[in-house]
C-alpha cells in the first residue's frame, strides 16, 4: 500500500475577508507541497472557498465539540482530536492564543512543527495583511508566495450570461459605516439601468435582506439576477461570469477580486495599505468628507472604463 499523504493544517477563523486574504498561504503550501494533504480547519460556509478552488482537500470545522478544551490549560483535550492532530506534519494556527494555551496543547499531543501566525496584522502598519499572514511560511523555507489572492474554480459557472452584459453589485458590509447611502446607490443604479442589454447581478445576504429588494427596483425585472443568501462556493461561480463588480469593503470585494474580476470598490476609513484588495484591475473610490459625501457620477465615472 501507497503511504498516506503527510497532512498540513492550516487553523484560520474570521470572516469571509479574513480568509480569502490567507488564499495566498494556502496556494503557496498547495505549490511547495504538492504530495501533501492540505486541510482547513475553519469555519465550513467559508472556507469552502477553499475546497472550489482547489487550495485545500478538505474542511473541518472549527466549531467541533471538544476544541475548546485545548483553550483550557487545565482540560483533558479529547482523544478524537489529539489524534487529529497527532496526524499532522505541519500545523499553522492564525487563532488568537495571546497566552499560548492552544499551542502548548495542541504540542502535547503531535509531533507536527506548529508554526503560529498573526491574528490580525497590525493597522497602524504599512504592510498588507497578506504579507503579514505569509510571513509565517519562512519557517518552512517558503520566501517567494504571490501575495495576491487568487481563486481559480474548479469547473465554470453555469448558465452565466455573456461577461460583457453583467454588473455584480454588493450595496453592503459587515458594518453600516462602511455603506454608501442607500440613496446613493438607487440613484446610481437607476442611472445605469438606461444602458441597452446591460443585466445586474444583486448580491446580498441576511443583513441585505430589506436592502436588496428596495434596489432591484431601480432595474428592469428581465435584465434582474438576484444572488442573496447563496453558499459562497455558489456565489463565486455567479460572480465569475460577470464583467465587473461594485462594492464596499467587505468581504464579498476581497472575493470578487480573487476572482480576477474589474472592480470599484467604494472605501471609507479603514486602513487601505492594510486591508485594500489586491489585484491587478482594481480602483477605489474615497471622498474627504466620508462615503455619505461621494456623488452617484463620480461613481458611475469610475466604472465607465468596464461598462
Amino acid at each position: 500500500m501507497p503511504a498516506e499523504r503527510p497532512r498540513i493544517l492550516v487553523i484560520r477563523g474570521g470572516a469571509i475577508g479574513d480568509f480569502v486574504l490567507t488564499l495566498p498561504v494556502l496556494a503557496a503550501l498547495r505549490t511547495h507541497f504538492p504530495g501533501a494533504r492540505l486541510t482547513v480547519l475553519g469555519y465550513p460556509h467559508i472556507a469552502q472557498l477553499a475546497l472550489v478552488g482547489g487550495l485545500a482537500d478538505e474542511v473541518r470545522p472549527i466549531e467541533a465539540r471538544g476544541l475548546a478544551a485545548f483553550f483550557n490549560a487545565r482540560a483533558e483535550p479529547p482523544p478524537d482530536l489529539a489524534a487529529f492532530f497527532a496526524d499532522c506534519a505541519v500545523i499553522l494556527s492564525y487563532l488568537y492564543d495571546p497566552d499560548r494555551i492552544f499551542e502548548e496543547n495542541v504540542r502535547r499531543c503531535t509531533r507536527a512543527t506548529f508554526i503560529a501566525g498573526p491574528h490580525r496584522p497590525d493597522e497602524s502598519g504599512t504592510r498588507h495583511a497578506t504579507e503579514v499572514l505569509l510571513e509565517p511560511l519562512s519557517r518552512l523555507a517558503i520566501f517567494d508566495a504571490d501575495p495576491v489572492p487568487r481563486l481559480r474554480l474548479a469547473a465554470p459557472a453555469a448558465e452565466t450570461p455573456p461577461a460583457e452584459r453583467r454588473l455584480a453589485v454588493h450595496p453592503g458590509s459587515g458594518s453600516e459605516r462602511k455603506n454608501w447611502p442607500e440613496a446613493r446607490w438607487a440613484e446610481l443604479l437607476t442611472s445605469l439601468a438606461a444602458r441597452p442589454g446591460l443585466e445586474l447581478l444583486l448580491v446580498g445576504g441576511e443583513a441585505e435582506a430589506e436592502r436588496l429588494p428596495r434596489l432591484a427596483r431601480c432595474w428592469p425585472a428581465e435584465r434582474l439576477h438576484l444572488a442573496q443568501g447563496l453558499p459562497l462556493g455558489e456565489l463565486a461561480r455567479h460572480l465569475a461570469g460577470a464583467r465587473a463588480f461594485l462594492g464596499h469593503d467587505s468581504g464579498i470585494t476581497h472575493l470578487a477580486a480573487a476572482l480576477g474580476l474589474p472592480a470599484v470598490v467604494l472605501w471609507g476609513d479603514t486602513p487601505a495599505a492594510v486591508w485594500a484588495p489586491r489585484g491587478e484591475r482594481l480602483r477605489l473610490v474615497r471622498h474627504p468628507q466620508g462615503l455619505a459625501a461621494l456623488p452617484a457620477k463620480e461613481v458611475a465615472a469610475a466604472l465607465a472604463d468596464w461598462l
